[in-house]
């Protein structure tokens, strides 16, 4: 985790508590993205000084920093490992995607960049199961495919849903008509033959190779993040502190579809009005006269900023955690909330 400054934190259950085992302080100004190797226990980071990191563990237990060359003038935004970890994409404010991979000559990171047609921001990444293609998300409302076929690393790579051409930086689809402004997150199903993402215009998305498009506009604060948690379902959370699920009902990635909040509905109906007192209390007597006024009826009591699976994996999650800017960790279980979740949609 990073507490939003240049550090990294690393923290280990110990005795039912988590404790701080190391601090990665490397990046001169605020990290901006992190993922973790969980095969070579590797962790990249990049940062707003325009830098990445691949951090590796030493037998005394400390992390070894090497330095990524990006070559970008902008600052990073967000970084993610390829399935086999033998390359990282970082994106940027540059309008570049910086695909990186090890040179065993020179004993350090290298990168090519991915710039056409980008004109603005990238801001989420993430790979097909096939490890060559790369998902982005950006500023200017657009979700995009690109090849990241690295000949010096990896084999010729067949084709695949989404095109045969892939020559590294070939644009292979591109959802221009998505409407929903800053996209937050982007996700590949297991399969790798669908693509979710959401904005910030509060819509969760499905696209397909060949432009298929689905898109549902929701009345709900915007989402931040999303993860598939089986070929058809999605999770994702946002500025509501809830995590809810949505759907592909048909299997096609024609519809998305959203099916029910993940959190406790019951404590979510005891403060139905606690933001109307709030405001009468201060107005009147200008204090809050009880604690829970300022309490949501959420377990999360700040955005949701990551989902990620806990148990299982996209094909079938049985449970996936959630963080958020509360500094809360939270693991739930996949079947008894949408359970609860569904029970609560039918009482209302």
């Amino acid at each position: 985790m990073s507490p939003n400054n240049h550090e990294v934190h690393i923290y280990q259950m110990r005795g039912g508590q988590w404790a701080k085992i190391a601090t990665l302080d490397e990046h001169v100004q605020r990290v901006t993205g992190i993922d973790w190797a969980p095969k070579t226990n590797t962790i990249v980071t990049c940062g707003a000084d325009r830098n990445a990191y691949v951090w590796t563990q030493q037998p005394d237990g400390k992390w070894k920093p090497t330095l990524v060359i990006l070559r970008i003038n902008r600052a990073a935004t967000c970084v993610k490992w390829s399935p086999q970890e033998n390359k990282f994409a970082v994106g940027s404010g540059a309008r570049t995607i910086s695909v990186c991979y090890f040179e065993k000559e020179n004993d350090w990171w290298v990168s090519k960049h991915i710039k056409k047609p980008i004109r603005s921001t990238i801001t989420c990444l993430d790979w097909h199961p096939n490890n060559i293609l790369v998902a982005a998300g950006s500023t200017d409302f657009k979700a995009r495919v690109f090849s990241a076929y690295i000949k010096e690393v990896e084999p010729k790579p067949e084709g695949t849903s989404w095109g045969k051409k892939m020559t590294f930086g070939n644009l292979m689809e591109e959802f221009a008509d998505t409407g929903c402004g800053w996209i937050h997150s982007i996700n590949f199903s297991i399969s790798g033959e669908k693509l979710a993402w959401v904005g910030h215009d509060s819509s969760v998305c499905m696209g397909r190779a060949g432009g298929v498009l689905a898109r549902s506009k929701t009345s709900f604060l915007p989402f931040v993040t999303c993860a598939f948690v089986s070929e058809n379902h999605v999770v994702v959370g946002g500025h509501d502190c809830c995590p809810m699920l949505f759907s592909d009902e048909g299997g096609d990635g024609s519809t998305v579809q959203f099916v029910a909040k993940l959190d406790s509905a019951k404590k979510q109906s005891a403060t139905k009005f606690s933001a109307m007192k709030h405001f009468q209390d201060r107005d009147k007597k200008a204090t809050i006269s009880e604690q829970t006024d300022t309490e949501l009826g959420t377990i999360h009591q700040n955005t949701i900023t990551q989902v990620s699976i806990f148990k299982g994996d996209k094909s079938n999650c049985s449970r996936f955690s959630t963080s958020g800017a509360d500094a809360k960790l939270i693991i739930w279980d996949l079947s008894s909330s949408l359970e609860a979740g569904v029970a609560a949609m039918g009482l209302n």
